[in-house]
Formats: structure tokens, C-alpha cells, sequence
């Protein structure tokens, strides 16, 4: 069970008892629905009778159901409005329950709990903020409250889950952000739609290795000048220059003109 389940919270100052009917220490008979006296079985002055949920004390949570009737003169003032039964109350205190003195150790006879209701009973009772026995026009109000836990969840909801009116509009500013957000994280289109200093200067350095093969590749294919020729220019755009006199004559001689 969680504090989702309550249909009734609230903070009581709360008694022990144990009714087996054996009339011994300020034992009153066996409860008033009838169940044998047993661990989990709680007193209220006005809840009906069969009322399910659990109290809480020190971080420990314990099941009840109401079984009987009580406090009696002590929820007179909305003093003291729920019994736990014995051995509940000594598992909450870390005391041991006596069977035979039906007795808590420690001494402690009154805890402050919280009381979660999770279902109400059919039997005899009023539903709601308890009262003493007999005294239904004076309702103890201050016993109800809402669970601390409830709207912790609600603020939650609200803020991480994004179930509240603010968490859906911060939802959908996120969602209208997004694309942009996406867009600027390309650095290259960032600075590219800039035209700042740094890609002009980041572009210079990408092509300078390109032009400096180009022009070594140039001067390979196409030499600058050659002796045979007179050091002229032999480019691809550029017809030989005409041979020498003396190289023509020899040419001449070999060949019989």
C-alpha cells in the first residue's frame, strides 16, 4: 500500500490495549465485532467497525483493522483517538509485549502515528474525522489532513513529468527548440553563414596544399626552358622556335642535300 491509496490521512496520539476476555488487567471483554483479540486488530471511538489501513511511527508501518471500541474517558478532547493493539505498539517502540501482564515495556503507554485509511467498514461507526464515543457533534477535525506524500507527488508531476499545466508548457518550449538547437550544433554551418575571419582562414588552409601541388605539377609537365631550343619556352600553347643555322647545315650533310 501507498499514500496514493489513503482516502483518510491524518495525525492521532495513540494507546495500546489487548482484550482476550480474561478480565485480567483492566481487560474489558473480547471486542465489539465479535474477532478474537489478535495483532492488528485496532480500537477506534467512532470509525465503523472493520475500517482498513496502516499507521506509521519512526519510519515503521504497521496493518490494522477496526476491531473494537476505545479509547474511552482519554478521547474525550481529542486527546487520545486510536488504540493499537499490544503487540503493534511494542513492534512500533522496539519494546517487547508481556503476555501475561498484557504489557508494553518501557513504559511508554502513548505514541504519535500517522494513520492512513485505505477502505471503510460496514459495521457500526462514522466515517470521517474521529470522535469520543457518544459525542458525534464535536468532531475532532484537526485529525484529518491531507498526506504530505500526495502533493509531493503532485509537484513532481507537475515539474519532471510535465502532467501539470506549467510541466506541458515547459515541454512544449523544448520541443520548439529543438530543431535550432540541432542546427546550430553543425559547426561548419554556423561559421559558413557567418563568414567570419575564421572560415576564410580555415578555407585558405584547406586549399594552400592543393595549390601547391598544382603548381609542381606544372612545372613537371611543362619545363620552363630546354638547350636544344635556345632556352626558349616549349609550353603546350607555343610553337618551337626554328634550329639553329649550324644545326640545320649538319642535319643537310647526313642526308645527301
Amino acid at each position: 500500500m501507498s499514500p496514493a491509496d489513503s482516502i483518510q490521512y491524518g495525525q492521532v496520539k495513540a494507546s495500546y490495549f489487548w482484550d482476550d476476555g480474561s478480565g485480567r488487567n483492566g481487560d474489558t471483554g473480547l471486542p465489539a465485532s465479535g474477532e478474537p483479540m489478535q495483532k492488528g486488530l485496532f480500537a477506534s471511538p467512532s470509525w465503523p467497525l472493520g475500517t482498513e489501513g496502516y499507521v506509521e511511527y519512526n519510519g515503521q508501518r504497521a496493518g490494522f483493522f477496526i476491531g473494537d471500541r476505545g479509547p474511552g474517558h482519554p478521547a474525550e478532547n481529542c486527546d487520545v483517538l486510536l488504540d493499537l493493539d499490544g503487540k503493534t505498539f511494542a513492534e512500533l517502540t522496539g519494546e517487547t509485549f508481556d503476555q501475561d501482564a498484557l504489557a508494553v515495556s518501557g513504559g511508554n503507554g502513548h505514541i504519535d502515528v500517522e494513520y492512513h485509511i485505505t477502505e471503510w467498514g460496514d459495521g457500526n461507526g462514522n466515517e470521517g474525522a474521529p470522535h469520543a464515543m457518544g459525542d458525534e457533534d464535536n468532531r475532532c477535525e484537526e485529525a484529518v489532513s491531507e498526506p504530505p506524500a500526495q502533493e509531493e507527488d503532485g509537484a513532481q508531476n507537475g515539474t519532471a513529468t510535465g502532467t501539470g499545466q506549467q510541466g506541458r508548457t515547459a515541454e512544449a518550449g523544448q520541443q520548439e527548440t529543438r530543431p535550432e538547437i540541432a542546427v546550430n550544433q553543425d559547426p561548419g554551418i554556423e561559421l559558413a553563414a557567418g563568414e567570419t575571419p575564421i572560415a576564410t582562414g580555415a578555407l585558405t588552409l584547406a586549399l594552400l596544399p592543393a595549390l601547391i601541388a598544382a603548381v609542381l605539377f606544372t612545372r613537371r609537365r611543362f619545363p620552363v626552358e630546354h638547350p636544344a631550343f635556345g632556352g626558349r619556352s616549349v609550353g603546350r600553347h607555343r610553337k618551337p622556335a626554328p634550329a639553329p643555322a649550324g644545326v640545320l647545315r649538319r642535319h643537310r650533310s647526313r642526308t645527301g642535300e
